[in-house]
């Protein structure tokens, strides 16, 4: 039997996220986020669903083991890391990602936390940059949701 759960992203930048886990533990998100500038922006898992001061309260990434930032194939890399999404030329990005890190289930649940999209490209933790290692210097925060359990 599969979990799921979904986030709502609103603001200017905008969609709707859903995660899906798998018997064997996988959890691969779908959905489309829209109203971003055409190219590549960080998408990641941030510790809090607190957004009380919009996605500035939803913490960092979502890091339980103290690693540093890396690319969603990388071993060592924050559980939040899922890379980048890329806008078309219409600025709509379709989200279809399947990672091995993000459960909805167990200590370590990515529910109640904060799902946030970034103004720039993730550079996964390989971009030379002062916070490489800790954002993926991926810049501002776009938008942001908390990721809730599903009723369907």
């Amino acid at each position: 039997m599969s979990i799921k759960a979904v986030c709502v992203l609103v603001g200017s930048v905008k969609g709707t996220l859903n995660f899906k886990q798998d018997a064997i533990g996988s959890c691969t998100v779908t959905g489309e986020v829209s109203g971003l500038i055409p190219g590549k922006h960080g998408f990641h898992i941030h510790e809090y669903g607190d957004l009380t001061n919009g996605c500035t309260s939803s913490g960092g990434h979502f890091n339980p083991f103290k690693q540093i930032h890396g690319a969603p194939e990388d071993d060592i890399r924050h559980v939040g890391d899922l890379g980048n999404i890329t806008a078309d030329s219409s600025g709509v990005a379709t989200v279809n990602i399947t990672d091995r890190m993000i459960s909805l289930t167990g200590e370590h649940s990515i529910i109640g936390r904060a799902v946030v999209v970034h103004a720039g490209e993730d550079d996964l933790g390989k971009g030379g940059h002062e916070d490489s290692k800790t954002t993926g210097h991926a810049g501002g925060r776009l938008s942001c949701g908390v990721i809730g359990i599903n009723h369907l």
